[in-house]
């Protein structure tokens, strides 16, 4: 198949194509994309000349090779391609879901010690990184995390495959936030068929990245926890506050056990955090932290109602872009004022952001998101983003249309 480029992250990692000293590690959610990534990396190769046979891809996941579960049989599948050795010049190794191999960093470091092989996997789980094996790779792998698709991705693979796109560009954000950015769900045709592939995701996801490594007994208890979680996105919550929510539910549960089924939905990327910073003081405040989701057809998937709180929604587009873009994301507190994102890029630039369905409404709307940014006294950018049309400029502090400006995928 002709598969969509993801040109936003195809151009982080072509300068590392031919680099047989790095692993190139592709991470992200189940189903965001990192087997089409890699294929069109391969397609890319071939169409520079790299002769088909210099080029080796196999899909751990699949059935004729999901046997493949010990480094042994992993380097046997590799040297016992025909001909492999004598193919003449850089070896480009591509492996799909690796993480389903117990200690597969000994093998690829053994082929990457060689100086022959430009290898590049993907895992849909931050296991894949967590190892020893791992641990002892530190400067011999780069990884790109990858996202389901943003709002400019969604508009473009709806493009490139001919999918109708809404002439209202609010109305076409609409879809995006209650269609989601799982790419395979694009090509369906109804919302039944696209939230029925997310619960798959969903499911697969807690079959293969969760209960088989935490070996979850309880699985009623786990899904009070990650819908509770899912359905509170954006908003600020502790272990406390957690605990005393669901227990209100009537589901018994320790602090320990709740922290434990949230770092299962961190390591299965369904969710991220996002820490919240005292500006003042220049620390992290511990316990307080905001979770947002990779995807918001996890959140509609599991609730009926199709209205949409714009307020979590739009941090949560907004947090999914910024994240894709390369940013570091937190939440500032700053007094009693909190600012919805910190930014900071490669170059340890700053931004600052504001997230607001609109500040028309009136002069205490706007003076409620224009407050937390003025009284930051740094010279770094400054942003109120809304769905305003109608844009207007205070203090320094830019007013941006988040659906232009993610559109034409500027940069805050």
């Amino acid at each position: 198949m002709d598969w969509f480029p993801r040109e936003n992250y195809l151009k982080k990692i072509r300068d590392f194509y031919h680099a047989a000293d790095i692993i190139k590690v592709i991470t992200g959610v189940r189903r965001c994309g990192k087997s089409c990534l890699m294929e069109t990396i391969s397609d890319e190769l071939k169409k520079s000349g790299i002769p088909e046979e210099n080029i080796l891809y196999f899909d751990l996941d699949s059935r004729k090779y999901n046997k493949i579960v010990r480094a042994d049989q992993l380097e046997q599948l590799i040297q016992g391609v025909k001909d492999v050795q004598d193919v003449q010049g850089i070896k480009y190794l591509f492996i799909d879901e690796v993480q389903n191999v117990d200690g597969f960093e000994i093998v690829l470091n053994g082929f990457r010690g060689t100086g022959e092989w430009s290898i590049f996997i993907t895992g849909s789980n931050s296991y894949l990184l967590s190892g020893e094996l791992m641990t002892k790779l530190t400067g011999r792998y780069i990884e790109f995390e990858m996202f389901p698709l943003t709002f400019e991705e969604y508009e473009g693979m709806k493009e490139y495959y001919g999918r109708e796109i809404a002439a209202d560009r609010q109305e076409e954000l609409q879809n995006y936030i209650l269609e989601g950015g799982f790419p395979r769900a694009i090509l369906l045709d109804s919302m039944t068929a696209k939230r029925r592939y997310v619960q798959s995701v969903i499911n697969e996801i807690f079959e293969k990245d969760i209960r088989r490594r935490l070996k979850i007994r309880n699985k009623s208890t786990f899904e009070t926890v990650q819908k509770y979680i899912i359905n509170n996105f954006g908003a600020t919550t502790s272990l406390k506050s957690l605990k005393r929510a669901i227990e209100q539910t009537g589901t018994p549960i320790s602090e320990a056990t709740i922290a434990r089924y949230i770092r299962a939905l961190l390591d299965a990327k369904i969710i991220y955090e996002c820490q919240r910073f005292d500006m003042k003081s220049k620390k992290s405040l511990s316990g307080e932290k905001k979770y947002y989701l990779a995807d918001l057809s996890f959140y509609f998937v599991q609730n009926t109602d199709n209205r949409i709180n714009y307020g979590p929604v739009l941090e949560n587009v907004t947090y999914v872009y910024a994240r894709s873009h390369d940013y570091s994301v937190s939440v500032g507190r700053i007094g009693k004022l909190e600012c919805d994102f910190i930014l900071r890029d490669n170059e340890m630039h700053y931004s600052y952001v504001q997230v607001s369905y609109t500040i028309a409404l009136s002069k205490e709307t706007e003076d409620r998101e224009y407050k937390p940014l003025e009284s930051i006294k740094d010279n770094y950018p400054k942003y109120v983003v809304t769905l305003d049309s109608l844009l207007q400029q205070r203090n320094g502090i830019v007013h941006i249309n988040l659906v232009d400006f993610m559109k034409n995928g500027k940069s805050f």
